[in-house]
């Protein structure tokens, strides 16, 4: 069972803190892969972290379960939590998610769609990102942008 739905049997609705990351992975023309949940919402590859795992270790699980893709010399961009990052989910479930946000180049294994998680995987320019990426994620992604820019003057 997963660390949260173990948590939810004993605190209910009421809110926790919830770890987990999340990954900028990025092809040859530096488009990001993002990938489009059954909520019809466009996101980046990533989950929850269970009891025992490391943030780096729920990056490349969550990618690999999520997109096929094996992700490897992840770099740590920020580490994303506070009041901003409080959730209700639709089902009455209160969280504050406190995320780490890796980005990567390095990545092989063949594509395939998790269908109980996603619709579509695809890479996108930064500069085109669709309008159903959530605020989160394209707030990790302008991130990455503006440490990329600083990075190469």
């Amino acid at each position: 069972m997963e660390y949260y739905k173990y948590l939810r049997q004993f605190v209910g609705h009421r809110p926790i803190i919830l770890p987990g990351s999340v990954v900028i992975i990025l092809n040859e023309h530096n488009e990001v892969l993002l990938q489009k949940r059954n909520d019809g919402n466009w996101g980046l590859p990533g989950g929850l972290m269970d009891l025992g795992e490391s943030l780096e270790e729920v990056a490349k699980r969550e990618v690999f379960e999520e997109t096929g893709l094996i992700v490897e010399n992840l770099k740590l961009l920020n580490v994303f939590s506070g009041s901003e990052y409080y959730l209700k989910v639709p089902n009455g479930d209160e969280l504050y998610s406190v995320t780490a946000v890796y980005f990567t180049k390095d990545v092989s294994g063949d594509m395939q769609i998790d269908y109980n998680e996603s619709e579509e995987l695809q890479y996108f320019p930064t500069s085109d990102l669709p309008d159903e990426l959530t605020d989160e994620y394209r707030g990790f992604i302008e991130q990455y942008i503006n440490c990329e820019k600083m990075y190469l003057k």
